[in-house]
C-alpha cells in the first residue's frame, strides 16, 4: 500500500506542476499534426490511407529533419543560422566531384562532407561568439559562400554513376512490418531509406542531449537570458559557439543524407531549405527569442509542413506558389497562435502570483 500511496504522490506533485512553454507548444503541434494527417484521411483518402506515404515524408525530407534539428539548437540559444541550404548545395557538389571524377572512396567523401559542415560551424561560431558580430549578418555571408563555392566546384550538375559502394548505400532500405496489400493478394511492406533512419537517430540523441544533458540545459538558459546565464556560471560565449559547431556537424551531415537520397550534386540542391528548416522549428514550437524549443516538435513541424504541402497538392492546386502561399499562412498562424497562448499564460500565471 505504501508503493501505491509513493506513485499517488508522485503523478499528484508532477500534475500540480505548471506546463514548461516548450511542452506547451510542443503539444499544440503534434495536436495540430495528428489533426491535420487524420483530417487528409478522411476527406481525400486514396494516398493519406497508404503507409508508405506516411513515411516518404521521412524519406523525402530526412536532410530537412536533420538541419532544422541543427537550427532548433541555434535558435534555442538566441541564434539564427541561414547559411545551412547553400552549406549543403556545396557538400553534395564537392562529395559527388569527388567520388565521381576523382574516384574518391564513400568514406572519404562521407568525412569531407563532415568537415565542410564543421568549417562553417567553426568559423561563424567564432565570429558571432566571441567577435560579437550579428548572427545574421555572419550566416548570411556564409549562404553566398558557400553558393559561389558551389559553382566554382562545378556549374553543370554532376550524377553519381561509377561508385559502386555509394549506389549500393543509396539504394539499401528497411522494410517495415506495416504496408498494403496488392490486388493480388501479395504484402507490399512500407520501408525507409538510410538517410531516414540517420534522421531519426540524429532526433533522438539530440532530444537527450538537450533534456538531459548540462550543455543542453545551458542553450535554454543563455536563450532565455545570457545576463543571467552568466551569472550563474554559464561559459555564454563557449556554449552559443558550440551550438554553430554542433549545426555545422548536422549540416554536414544532412549534406551526404541529401546526395543519399538524390544521388546527384547541383547548385540548385537544397534551395531555400534554410527557410524550410526554420519555419518547422518555429511550428514545432520554437521561438526565434530564444529559450523555448524541442526537436521532438521540429520533427513534427517538418512534417505538419510537408502534410499541408501535400493537401495542397491533392486539392488540385499543382502550382508551387500556392504551396509558398500555403506554408507562409501556416508560420505566421502559429506564430500568432503561439504569441496569443503565451501571453495569456503569461498572465494566468502572473495573476496566480498575485
Amino acid at each position: 500500500m505504501k508503493f501505491f500511496e509513493k506513485i499517488k504522490n508522485f503523478f499528484a506533485k508532477k500534475f500540480k506542476q505548471p506546463v514548461s512553454n516548450t511542452s506547451l507548444l510542443l503539444t499544440i503541434t503534434i495536436c495540430t499534426f495528428v489533426a491535420m494527417y487524420v483530417f487528409a484521411m478522411i476527406v481525400w483518402g486514396g494516398g493519406f490511407l497508404n503507409p508508405q506515404q506516411f513515411f516518404n515524408i521521412f524519406n523525402n525530407n530526412a536532410y530537412l529533419i536533420i538541419i532544422s534539428c541543427g537550427l532548433t539548437l541555434v535558435m534555442i540559444s538566441g541564434g539564427i543560422d541561414i547559411s545551412v541550404g547553400g552549406q549543403i548545395a556545396l557538400i553534395t557538389m564537392t562529395t559527388v566531384c569527388m567520388m565521381e571524377n576523382k574516384g574518391s572512396s564513400v568514406f572519404g567523401a562521407f568525412i569531407v562532407a563532415i568537415a565542410i559542415g564543421l568549417a562553417f560551424g567553426i568559423v561563424q561560431g567564432f565570429f558571432i561568439s566571441y567577435l560579437k558580430i550579428q548572427p545574421f549578418i555572419v550566416t548570411l555571408a556564409g549562404m553566398f559562400f558557400a553558393k559561389g563555392m558551389t559553382t566554382i566546384v562545378s556549374v553543370n550538375p554532376v550524377t553519381v554513376k561509377a561508385n559502386e559502394t555509394f549506389l549500393k548505400i543509396k539504394d539499401a532500405y528497411l522494410n517495415l512490418p506495416i504496408g498494403t496489400y496488392a490486388r493480388n493478394g501479395n504484402f507490399i511492406p512500407s520501408y525507409l531509406e538510410i538517410g531516414a533512419i540517420v534522421a531519426i537517430v540524429i532526433v533522438l540523441i539530440m532530444w537527450a542531449v538537450l533534456k538531459w544533458t548540462r550543455i543542453g540545459r545551458n542553450f535554454y538558459a543563455i536563450g532565455g537570458n545570457s545576463e543571467s546565464a552568466l551569472m550563474l556560471g554559464i561559459n555564454v560565449q563557449r556554449t552559443r559557439f558550440m551550438a554553430y559547431v554542433i549545426c555545422g556537424l548536422l549540416a554536414g551531415l544532412a549534406g551526404f543524407v541529401y546526395l543519399l537520397h538524390t544521388g546527384a550534386g547541383n547548385a540548385s540542391n537544397a534551395d531555400g531549405a534554410e527557410m524550410e528548416a526554420i519555419a518547422s522549428s518555429i511550428i514545432g514550437g520554437t521561438l526565434l527569442t530564444g529559450g523555448v524549443g524541442s526537436v521532438i516538435g521540429t520533427l513534427f513541424g517538418v512534417m505538419s509542413l510537408k502534410t499541408i504541402n501535400t493537401i495542397v497538392i491533392a486539392s488540385g492546386l499543382t502550382q508551387p506558389w500556392w504551396q509558398k502561399i500555403t506554408t507562409g499562412l501556416m508560420l505566421c498562424f502559429f506564430i500568432l497562435l503561439q504569441s496569443v497562448i503565451l501571453s495569456a499564460r503569461k498572465k494566468k500565471l502572473g495573476a496566480q502570483a498575485a
